[in-house]
């Protein structure tokens, strides 16, 4: 039989997941199923992302990827230095 579980109690269960308190023992302690916490975790990890965040991220991104050749072309450099 399934029981409702209050919205202050899924916060706080949510809230020590986070603290880093394994899932199998707040579940065993809260009476709730372990899979039941999963997907309350999976619908948080879902969210829009604003505009300057990801313009953030297209930047950082493209700088890593010009990181990367620069260090591949050094790479490749001193592998033709040692043949």
């Amino acid at each position: 039989m399934r029981t409702a579980i209050s919205g202050e109690v899924k916060q706080e269960i949510l809230a020590k997941v986070k603290t880093g308190e394994k899932v199998t023992a707040l579940a065993g302690q809260y009476g709730v199923s372990d899979k039941t916490i999963y997907y309350w975790l999976r619908g948080k990890a879902v969210g829009a992302v604003s505009l300057l965040e990801h313009q953030k991220l297209k930047k950082e991104n493209q700088q890593l990827k010009e990181i990367i050749g620069i260090l591949t072309l050094e790479l490749d450099k001193s592998k033709k230095k040692r043949s």
